[in-house]
């Protein structure tokens, strides 16, 4: 008997070593076993004498002369916020309509300055401005299909360009502004403005400061009922756009700020995705109630989720929703191996209490180990950790305004980094790699759901920068 159990153990002793043994190779045979039943997608070889823009620095500008393309919702705005930034200046404007641009002149006028040179009334005026001599940067606000013809036109005729997100709809366009800016050797940014919120961007710093350990996770998403503004969008472009493309379509403001945080191609990359997504339930009735018809074959799902696995074993959750009556939420979630950050519903912090100092918070003794900080800890945390970028510019920014001022402080930075000649606080890669959701959500879900790779849009320079910065002229 006692020979029989000796036997048994020993077995379960080989047993055990063995699925050990099996864990750890699988562990370290993940990324070359995904291979087999991921679905590719292609990376296309860098043109001869071409190399990356990583860290690009271009000469300085005393003055940036900005060419404004898009007078719409966003538009409109953002020549209010350029009359109020330093070393910009607005020299030309255009819309389609001439009563946008009518519009903007008496906006520029109303802050004491001349009327500038203005393009309207056809589809191809913007041309004009991309190619005239006294625009340094081409600013982009159009509806989205018009953003890769018109960014690459202007850099044709160098000039650097800020593209409204999303900047680019399918990975053709999203490799030809890389491969323009590589060539070119010139700027092309998107205009994500998320990334400059309050909770997020002091987020960062906590994270950049190691208050949460080892960021292992993040989500984010955009939950936005646009019941509102569909109507608002010229020739109800947004809506149709829904309707003919199914995927998350408008990923960049929930997957900004994260890879901000996660160092992605500053140290880690994002290796594949899948994507999952609901019918559209109410995506459909929005359609009828607002172009008066029915469409039997509208495509985008009323929610879809998206998951990304990153090289370092990281992971992302994205979520997009436009029809159902939620809340709006970016949901913007780190989660670290030491503390926790969220913003929606919810703003608030956990954060280990042996990692912070007993004199750094008030009631340093009620932190807890499984629930947010208490407000005035919260609040002690956010200004110790407040990075520099809003020391000097939150008082302007709120004074300005444009989604609370984080539309100014993105303006302003933008603007700074071109004036001294520094690197952008977001790159082409960065475009890439936020806009390339929507194209391969879309893959994944007409797969089954299938995992995608999602490309190293540095073509192998991923890991030659450590950790995401901003870049300062001091």
């Amino acid at each position: 008997m006692i020979k029989k159990i000796y036997q048994v153990a020993i077995g379960i002793a080989v047993c055990l070593g063995f699925v050990a043994c099996n864990c750890n190779q699988a562990t370290s045979n993940e990324n070359k076993s995904r291979s087999s039943y991921q679905i590719k997608v292609t990376t296309p070889p860098r043109p001869a004498g071409q190399t990356d823009v990583l860290n690009l620095t271009t000469p300085k500008m005393d003055t940036v002369r900005v060419g404004i393309i898009g007078l719409g919702m966003r538009g409109h705005s953002a020549v209010e916020r350029y009359m109020h930034v330093p070393g910009a200046k607005v020299t030309a404007i255009c819309d389609i309509r001439p009563e946008m641009v009518e519009k903007a002149q008496q906006v520029i006028e109303k802050a004491g300055h001349k009327r500038v040179a203005q393009y309207t009334g056809d589809e191809n005026a913007w041309k004009a401005l991309c190619e005239r001599k006294d625009v340094d940067l081409v600013y982009i606000v159009t509806d989205w299909k018009h953003h890769v013809p018109m960014a690459l036109y202007a850099m044709e005729h160098g000039k650097h360009v800020a593209i409204e997100v999303p900047a680019a709809l399918d990975m053709e366009q999203i490799w030809a502004l890389i491969n323009m800016s590589e060539k070119k050797r010139l700027h092309c940014m998107m205009l994500e403005n998320c990334v400059y919120d309050y909770f997020e961007i002091t987020t960062l710093n906590m994270a950049q400061q190691g208050l949460l350990g080892e960021v292992i996770h993040g989500e984010g998403s955009y939950i936005h009922n646009l019941d509102d503004f569909w109507t608002e969008y010229w020739n109800n472009w947004r809506l149709d756009y829904n309707a003919k493309n199914r995927g998350d379509i408008y990923p960049t403001h929930g997957i900004g700020p994260v890879c901000q945080a996660l160092n992605i191609h500053r140290g880690d990359k994002m290796n594949y995705l899948v994507s999952f997504d609901t019918h559209a339930f109410r995506g459909k009735e929005v359609y009828k109630r607002v172009m008066g018809k029915e469409d039997p074959n509208f495509q985008n799902g009323d929610l879809t989720v998206t998951m990304i696995k990153t090289e370092k074993g990281k992971t992302i959750q994205i979520q997009h929703d436009v029809v159902t009556p939620r809340p709006y939420s970016r949901m913007y979630q780190l989660t670290g191996t030491n503390g926790f950050a969220n913003k929606y519903p919810i703003e608030g912090y956990l954060i280990q209490p042996e990692s912070i100092a007993k004199d750094e918070v008030p009631n340093h003794e009620n932190l807890s180990t499984h629930s947010f900080m208490p407000e005035e800890a919260k609040k002690a945390m956010m200004e110790k950790y407040k990075p520099r970028i809003l020391r000097e510019l939150e008082t302007k920014a709120k004074e300005v305004g444009g989604h609370g001022g984080m539309d100014f402080i993105m303006d302003y930075r933008l603007i700074y980094c071109l004036r001294n000649g520094l690197p952008l606080d977001m790159d082409v890669y960065d475009l890439a790699e936020w806009c390339c959701l929507a194209p391969l959500s879309k893959l994944s879900l007409e797969n089954g759901s299938a995992p995608v790779e999602i490309p190293d849009f540095t073509r192998g320079a991923w890991n030659k920068q450590k950790g995401y910065k901003h870049a300062f002229a001091n």
